[in-house]
């Protein structure tokens, strides 16, 4: 595993993340394209808790408590139970940018980490590798639903023209 060359990915996808969420009005960060979908505050809200409770907390937990019981997380049942979309941008943003960067900052710390530590579950075992090689597919699965939902939005907004001289989506 390549720490720096994730921690610059981690960076990169974060500073992404920022902008993609970043919109104007209060309804386009609040607005869902379908009911079950997420609107980009529910997105962004979850990406805090990613990186708080989940793979930074769940890392260093195999780096370096392998044997202790798994932190359990809920992260669809958050979704309503904190009522992400009942936030407010600016703050969620901030938060998430700092959080980020105390990501960063911690990864930074790390000394010679053992990728190969593992946890075992029912359904197999997972590394210290595989979870951060996890959480960065999981900022680009997050940044793939954003671009989706800036592209619904963009549609919307550009009613009643069409955009299919920009290409097949």
């Amino acid at each position: 595993m390549n720490l720096e060359g994730a921690i610059y990915q981690l960076q990169q996808q974060g500073e992404a993340i920022i902008t993609l969420a970043s919109v104007q009005t209060d309804d386009e960060v609040r607005w869902k394209p379908a009911p079950g979908c997420w609107s980009i505050l529910e997105v962004l809200n979850h990406l805090v808790d990613e990186e708080v409770l989940d793979f930074r907390h769940h890392l260093d937990h195999i780096l370096h408590t392998p044997d202790a019981p798994w932190p359990e997380i809920d992260p669809q049942g958050w979704v309503t139970e904190k009522k992400y979309n009942e936030t407010q941008l600016e703050r969620t943003l901030q938060t998430f940018q700092a959080e980020r960067e105390n990501s960063i900052q911690w990864l930074k710390k790390l000394s010679e980490p053992k990728w190969h530590n593992k946890v075992d579950f029912s359904w197999g075992s997972l590394s210290a590798g595989d979870m951060l090689a996890a959480w960065l597919a999981h900022d680009l699965l997050h940044l793939r639903q954003l671009i989706e939902l800036r592209y619904q939005l963009t549609l919307s907004a550009g009613r009643p023209f069409n955009v299919e001289y920009a290409g097949k989506w």
